[in-house]
């Protein structure tokens, strides 16, 4: 297999898969080939996994989870292995953050970032699990008994992740996982694999036991046999809510767990007060965060109907001085969409825009200045009825639709008139008004002024955007099974 990596990265067996401990050759011999979105080309090439690599990783988890010691050791052990992860990790920011940008052209001044916050996600369950109380006592009601509960660990654990943030939403996995005691596959994108490999790396530098941490890179019908695999006890998966109905569906045959973070069709709600210029720049500004790219996206706003045209116009205005260009450019503000078929997805939906109606103000095209790459302008439409397909469906572009609503309870109304419910926001000078309207909004995540999540807090969704969350104590939860004991104690 040859051997092609992006600039700056450094790994050490990319033809290899990492399970029971040691890199291993893909028993069919396979290679995934990364293209970069900004120049169409070859970036890194890595071993693939097939669905007989998928049962030598579920294998070796499933032996180092049944026979420990990683389920029965002390936490404070655990937690030591893990923070010398984070330390590894953090010695090798630049070049996740260069692994970011080869493999989806996140913008090299927002790589750096989510690389090391996602390293202090890691070390954090560190401190969250050594802090947790993982055994309590309390009366019970049968007579002479101690109730003992007991928080234990899920088991086998399949952590699937996709690919617009793979290293921060691989971590937010497997570090309640592995903090907890379980065992992991790290599955990632095949088109976002280079992350996983430097966990590896690291997990196995840090000393972490044979078995605990594997990496499989695959396809999807290899990951459909990871799915279904009895020896996993636990899914989590973060991705499309098509895949994510596929998964529950195969996990409820034999009852197994799953974690969901699915799509959204988050709505911003703009309240009388707010300024319009503030409203397009924060609307604006929003819909180009990695492109688009993000579940969590702000990509319905619902306006008040008499300031429809006012706002269009500032939202429009803004976005037409986004500087779009390579994501090695300092001065880049918005680089390429991640993949072909996500461009081309994103142009089908536009085009599904114009023909169902709605009002093309800016955008709606491939710039004319890059000739090569996945890039497209950022978009907005309006007179955007609430029923249409960019109203309903999640694009995952530079795509905003705008919404006129009538009155404040309209509003209300058009924004929890969805199937998804992950994220929302609400623009208001007024936090009290911010709170009353985020109070009847149906999604897991409100925040004021602007898409504002904050993932060391749960974070997850209503409806078809999931079932589960992740981040904060609470992310320990999908990792956890209680054990009530009855133990006769003077």
């Amino acid at each position: 297999m040859a051997t092609i990596q992006p600039t700056g990265v450094k790994i050490a067996h990319p033809e290899r898969l990492f399970i029971g401990g040691a890199w291993v050759a893909p028993l069919a011999g396979g290679a995934i080939e990364v293209i970069s979105p900004h120049t169409e080309r070859v970036s890194a090439v890595v071993a693939e996994a097939r669905e007989a690599d998928m049962d030598r990783a579920v294998a070796a988890a499933r032996k180092a989870f049944d026979e420990g010691p990683w389920p029965t050791m002390p936490v404070a052990e655990r937690a030591a292995i893990i923070r010398k992860m984070a330390v590894l990790l953090a010695e090798r920011q630049d070049e996740l953050a260069a692994a970011f940008t080869a493999e989806i052209g996140a913008l090299c001044t927002f790589a750096p970032f989510a690389a090391s916050s996602s390293t202090t996600t890691l070390a954090n369950y560190a401190d969250i699990g050594e802090a947790y109380a993982w055994e309590t006592r309390q009366p019970s009601t049968v007579p002479g008994h101690t109730t003992i509960l007991l928080r234990e660990p899920v088991g086998v654990v399949a952590a699937i992740a996709p690919w617009n943030m793979p290293y921060a939403i691989m971590v937010q996995k497997i570090a309640p996982a592995l903090i907890c005691g379980c065992t992991v596959i790290m599955k990632p994108a095949p088109e976002t694999p280079l992350e996983a490999y430097i966990l590896a790396e690291a997990a196995e530098a840090a000393g972490i036991p044979p078995g605990v941490l594997n990496l499989v890179t695959g396809h999807r019908d290899a990951s459909d046999h990871l799915v279904r695999n009895r020896g996993v006890d636990k899914i989590s998966f973060t991705g499309s809510t098509v895949a994510g109905k596929r998964i529950a569906s195969v996990a409820g045959e034999r009852i197994a767990r799953v974690t969901l973070e699915l799509g959204g069709k988050s709505p911003a709600v703009v309240l009388d007060d707010f300024p319009t210029e503030a409203a397009g720049q924060i609307l604006a500004r929003t819909i180009t965060v990695l492109s688009g790219q993000v579940c969590a996206m702000l990509s319905r706003a619902i306006v008040p109907a008499s300031r429809i045209g006012a706002i269009a116009d500032a939202i429009a205005a803004e976005m037409q001085k986004v500087r779009i260009g390579s994501p090695l450019d300092p001065a880049t503000e918005m680089g390429p969409i991640a993949l072909k078929r996500q461009i081309e997805r994103i142009e089908h939906y536009v085009e599904s825009g114009k023909r169902e109606g709605a009002r093309l103000v800016t955008g709606g095209k491939r710039p004319v200045h890059m000739d090569v790459g996945y890039y497209y302008e950022p978009t907005l439409f309006t007179d955007v009825d609430n029923s249409m397909t960019i109203a309903r469906e999640e694009i995952f572009g530079p795509v905003l639709a705008l919404i006129p609503a009538n009155d404040l309870n309209h509003a209300i109304q058009l924004a929890n008139d969805s199937d998804f419910g992950l994220n929302s926001a609400v623009l208001s000078n007024d936090p009290d008004a911010a709170y009353a309207v985020g109070r009847r909004l149906r999604t897991g995540n409100v925040g004021q002024n602007g898409l504002k999540c904050d993932f060391s807090q749960p974070f997850g969704g209503f409806k078809q955007s999931g079932v589960g969350r992740e981040g904060g104590v609470e992310g320990l939860m999908p990792y956890i099974e209680l054990k009530a004991m009855q133990i006769e104690m003077a």
